[in-house]
């Protein structure tokens, strides 16, 4: 078998062509995909060419010192996150304060778990829970105990009282 030296001269030089070709190939896509990649996680434009320029100039070492500086997050990312820090404090602005103590409770507690401060009072009718002033309750329209009602007369108001147990007489020995 005989080598042409020809062949082998040609051959290496196809073969240093299509490598040339690859690494300058691999490059620009290497600055391309910088250039992508930094524009979902900045919106400077000087920030998006000086990443650009710093692969472009350095190539592999370029795209190292890019990967260790670049930002963790992407521009979607950081507005997904701020978004629900928004939900989750607006949920926490929207639970009451207790009066007692200052702190959170919710909506439907009676009684506030740290101070034991009395939040709401339940209906003598529905058992629905009211906000302490109220007088009435907005569920079923029953007046709370020792509420005065305007118009009703004395006679009203007594034929309304619950009458107890008679009381009986004790006998003494």
């Amino acid at each position: 078998m005989t080598f042409d030296p020809v062949f082998l001269s040609s051959l290496t030089l196809i073969l240093t062509a299509f490598g040339g070709a690859f690494i300058a190939a691999l490059w620009i896509s290497v600055v391309i995909w910088t250039y992508r990649d930094i524009r979902s996680r900045a919106r400077d434009p000087l920030v998006q060419a000086l990443a650009a320029l710093l692969v472009a100039v350095l190539n592999l070492p370029g795209v190292i010192v890019y990967l260790i500086l670049r930002p963790q997050r992407t521009l979607e990312e950081e507005y997904q996150r701020t978004l629900e820090e928004e939900a989750l404090l607006q949920a926490l602005e929207d639970l009451p304060l207790c009066p007692g103590c200052e702190r959170r409770v919710k909506e439907d507690w009676q009684i506030c778990p740290n101070c034991h401060t009395k939040l709401k009072k339940t209906c003598h009718n529905c058992s629905k829970f009211m906000e302490l002033p109220w007088n009435i309750c907005p569920y079923c329209g029953t007046p709370a105990p020792g509420m005065r009602i305007e118009s009703s007369s004395m006679d009203d108001a007594l034929r309304n009282l619950k009458l107890g147990d008679e009381p009986t007489e004790v006998k003494v020995e």
